[in-house]
């Protein structure tokens, strides 16, 4: 049996010396200055030879892993997949690999999930951070490990982010109802104090507010089933008749929603209009059409991994802050058109 080549064979065969050798595997070598013939001359000789470095030694060596772990609420669903796939894609692109995990919004298991990959040579971290997990992600901060919060940020952790304008986007919505003529517009979110749902309720609140309309609120339980929510959706409707349009909080609320509106046998848009945050391709299928509030996934994405990649690149990664909010976009179907006399804003 051959013995398998090291990066000092190599050299040695091509007349290069290893580092030479070590920069070009690792990407470096536009940053080193080292003549693209060689390159490409080190690269072909790999290639031929089916060169694969060993990722574990190499790590030891370089203190790096080329890994990046990306810790969401939820992997399966869609806008965290969507997302997941998009950096995934841009990263590999770059010679990095990206580690899933979810969190289930569980303050306790976001921790163990921090601690258990701090030993195991994450280069950085993307997460979706429910609240109480500060201390943790400071820690890693603190140590010079690239993190970037999405999603929703905390207010207390000096951190790079990318989030959409929440607030404005539930306010554009509410603006949209109440245009078709809609007066009595609930909105049903989470019992939450994480940054993207606050700032949704306050968008909401404040477009119902500033046209003298009652705000309407239900807030659900994370942690409930799918039956229990639903339950409460529309035992909330049938308390509160006079609704005659709901904001869902997130696309997993909208689906429980439309499930206790069929229920209750409530047509839309003429018994009930609907608008739910995060699009779906549920809600592109139901008849009638849902209009949703879009986030802009590969904008997002894009972004994330962006500054994640300029992070790992940088020697100090407390001293180059990043707040981006970009805009969401609403996307107007059936469901939030009456057609009876529109309201002139």
């Amino acid at each position: 049996m051959s013995k398998k080549l090291s990066i000092r064979d190599i050299g040695n065969q091509l007349g290069v010396s290893v580092t030479t050798v070590s920069f070009i595997l690792n990407g470096k070598a536009k940053e080193k200055r080292i003549s693209e013939s060689l390159t490409r001359k080190v690269l072909a000789f790999v290639e031929e030879v089916g060169f694969k470095p060993n990722s574990i030694a190499q790590g030891l060596r370089t203190g790096k892993s080329k890994i990046i772990c990306l810790m969401v609420e939820d992997i399966s669903n869609v806008f965290f997949a969507q997302v997941a796939r998009l950096i995934e894609e841009e990263a590999h692109n770059k010679g990095y690999r990206i580690l899933y995990c979810s969190t289930e919004n569980k303050v306790e298991k976001t921790r163990d999930l921090i601690r258990m990959f701090r030993d195991r040579l994450i280069d950085g971290y993307i997460i979706t951070p429910p609240e109480g997990v500060e201390e943790d992600i400071k820690l890693l901060i603190d140590d010079n490990i690239p993190v970037i919060l999405a999603d929703r940020f905390l207010p207390a952790l000096k951190s790079s982010y990318v989030v959409i304008d929440n607030a404005n986007s539930t306010h554009h919505a509410v603006s949209h109802l109440t245009a078709q003529g809609f007066r009595h517009v609930a909105f049903v979110t989470l019992d939450s104090e994480q940054t993207q749902m606050v700032d949704r309720l306050r968008g909401y609140e404040q477009a119902m507010e500033a046209q003298g309309l009652p705000v309407s609120v239900l807030k659900l339980n994370f942690d409930d089933s799918a039956t229990q929510n639903i339950t409460r959706i529309a035992s909330y409707l049938k308390a509160h008749r006079e609704t005659d349009a709901v904001l869902f909080g997130t696309n997993y609320i909208g689906i429980w929603g439309l499930q206790a509106l069929k229920t209750l046998n409530l047509h839309i848009p003429s018994d009930i209009g609907v608008v739910s945050f995060d699009d779906h391709d549920l809600f592109k299928l139901h008849n009638p059409p849902i209009t949703a509030i879009a986030q802009p996934v590969e904008e997002i994405s894009r972004q994330i991994i962006r500054l994640m990649l300029n992070s790992l690149d940088g020697s100090d990664i407390g001293s180059n802050i990043q707040e981006i909010v970009l805009p969401a976009k609403l996307i107007i179907r059936e469901s939030s058109e009456l057609h009876r006399n529109p309201v002139s804003l």
